[in-house]
């Protein structure tokens, strides 16, 4: 176990996916795995081992922001020997061309702008996924017949910022599809441990209309992103 995590190494399989809700982890596990167990509820950031089309996988939450995600992927890559992470995720769409409810793969990531909180060298310029993962991804949505976008993300570590929507005009001019708060850190922490990684997110809501999804829904909103997800992780 570690300070934050109860799971005792062999606990998580060497593939996991990355939600930031622990109600979501919950109800991705149980509503997809085979024989879901919960290995960690420290903290609350529950965290589950189950089986994918016979191959184990595991669930585990990672709260919200960089600074509590690293947390939980630093442990699993340098404790519990995870080697594929897969975030699914939520985002914001910068575009009215990224509908809300759909998915956006990210291509690459890169701060949202210099008040992101994030430019202090290790996030000021982009980073991407695992090239097999991401065309995987990209097949399979196609496949499935999944509304999806892929390309560009920005991620801020400021959720409720005092320039408003203002605030995105740089990413938005970089042609950024959407914003998250943890890509980044998923894509460089991945790198330093030499592990594959992948963000999938969906659009909950849309800076550009306004529009967005109602909390309630979204549950039923991750099932093609977790379906996905599970997908890639089972093609290996």
């Amino acid at each position: 176990m570690t300070p934050h995590n109860e799971a005792a190494k062999g606990d998580y399989a060497a593939t996991v996916l990355l939600p930031g809700d622990p109600q979501r982890a919950e109800w991705m596990a149980k509503t997809f795995l085979e024989a879901p167990r919960c290995v960690n509820q420290r903290r609350g950031a529950l965290g589950f081992t189950g089986l994918f089309r016979g191959q184990p996988v595991s669930i585990q939450a990672t709260g919200i922001g960089v600074p509590s995600f690293l947390i939980y992927a630093h442990e699993l890559l340098d404790y519990y020997g995870a080697t594929t992470l897969i975030r699914t995720g939520t985002c914001g769409a910068l575009t009215d061309s990224v509908k809300l409810r759909s998915l956006v793969i990210s291509q690459s990531v890169r701060a949202e702008s210099a008040q992101s909180g994030q430019v202090f060298g290790l996030y000021d310029a982009a980073a991407g996924p695992d090239p097999k993962l991401l065309a995987q991804a990209l097949a399979r949505a196609a496949e499935l017949g999944i509304e999806h976008r892929a390309g560009l993300t920005v991620s801020s570590d400021i959720f409720y910022h005092p320039e408003g929507r203002a605030r995105f005009a740089e990413a938005q001019a970089l042609g950024a599809l959407a914003v998250d708060m943890e890509t980044s850190a998923l894509y460089r922490i991945s790198a330093q441990f030499g592990a594959r990684a992948l963000s999938l997110l969906n659009v909950v809501d849309n800076v550009v209309t306004g529009e967005q999804t109602e909390y309630s829904e979204r549950q039923a909103l991750f099932t093609d992103m977790t379906r996905l997800a599970l997908d890639v992780a089972a093609d290996g």
